[in-house]
């Protein structure tokens, strides 16, 4: 009995990134690999998509592409970000389960969300710079502006994925919980004992506020000037996202004024340039999008992988990876991400 075929092209990533040996051993035993390898990914695509019945990967695949693949069952993007390379529309209207494994960064996300705030409450960062300079401050002269966590107001933007993570993470605290999401239905919140509220309520009354909000047209730069003119003073901001959310040069200012600290783990460009004026910014702390950049985490999208694609040839629907909506995904806005 033939084996179902994969075709296997996870760039940005390479196979060994998010397959361990087992791993790798357990989806050949059940299905025929096919890999992309460094072959054009049109001729790729050309030469195997009639025979292919699964992809791992998100090459571009247009109507005329899905219709030439009449066995395919699934996309399953093991990059993190929905691209607008596919027909999405075809692939529904087929049938094509369309996959992501965004979940899966979560929760080092959020570890290192809390790590942030934490840095930027007690201005770790700061003082221990002041060691290095000699001019240490002790006790309460070492905490001029500094704050607790405990009872903050956590105001998210943004509430998927990656806000119920943080939210765990921050539950110690016992933080009130305010949440500005449009594409959460208030029902749903207060049924998880959050309070809906405004984006202008979020930023006037968080103390620490994480932005973890899709990329959209109408979600860029929607964190501009006036936005976050109107955050509390004091407040601790947090990018953890995607930082098209975000005005960058708004923030610095903000941030130079005193008024806010933030820290932020995704930046406008990607690397940032020697001679960015974010670099050296006070009240700024930046993070190179290392915070879902761990090998146990792209170990666990490979686990995931391979048990829905046994659950899927056994004629079951996937149940480890996480289902693309079709009334969101053709929103997605989010650039291509390099390889981490």
């Amino acid at each position: 009995m033939s084996r179902p075929v994969v075709l296997l092209d996870p760039a940005p990533r390479v196979p060994a990134d998010i397959f361990t040996d087992a791993m790798r051993r357990r989806l050949e035993s059940g299905f025929e690999i096919v890999e992309r390898g460094d072959r054009p990914v049109a001729d790729f695509l050309a030469a195997h998509l009639p025979r292919a019945d699964f992809i791992i990967g998100q090459p571009p695949l247009d109507a005329a592409a899905i219709d030439r693949a009449p066995s395919l069952r699934a996309v399953i993007n093991v990059e993190g970000n929905f691209l607008q390379n596919m027909d999405y529309a075809a692939c529904f209207g087929r049938g094509i389960h369309v996959l992501g494994i965004g979940p899966v960064f979560a929760r080092p996300v959020a570890e290192l969300a809390l790590g942030l705030a934490l840095a930027l409450a007690r201005d770790i960062p700061a003082a221990h710079t002041a060691f290095g300079q000699g001019d240490e401050r002790y006790g309460l002269d070492g905490n001029h502006g500094a704050r607790l966590l405990h009872r903050c107001t956590l105001g998210f933007v943004g509430f998927g994925d990656l806000g119920r993570a943080i939210l765990k993470v921050f539950a110690g605290f016992e933080p009130r919980v305010l949440v500005h999401d449009p594409w959460l239905s208030p029902e749903v919140l207060r049924r998880e004992g959050l309070e809906p509220a405004s984006l202008d309520t979020v930023l006037a009354t968080g103390d620490v506020v994480p932005v973890v909000a899709s990329v959209t047209d109408d979600s860029r730069h929607m964190l501009g000037r006036e936005q976050l003119a109107r955050l509390r003073p004091g407040a601790l901001l947090l990018i953890l996202s995607r930082a098209e959310v975000v005005d960058f040069e708004a923030l610095r200012e903000a941030c130079a004024s005193g008024r806010i600290r933030a820290a932020t783990d995704v930046l406008p460009q990607e690397p940032l340039p020697a001679d960015s004026p974010l670099r050296g910014t006070p009240n700024l702390l930046l993070s190179a999008h290392r915070a879902g950049a761990l090998t146990g985490a792209l170990h666990e999208i490979g686990e995931r992988v391979v048990a829905d694609l046994e659950l899927m040839a056994a004629g079951l629907p996937p149940q480890n990876c996480k289902r693309a909506e079709r009334e969101l995904v053709s929103r997605a806005r989010s650039r291509p991400v390099e390889r981490s």
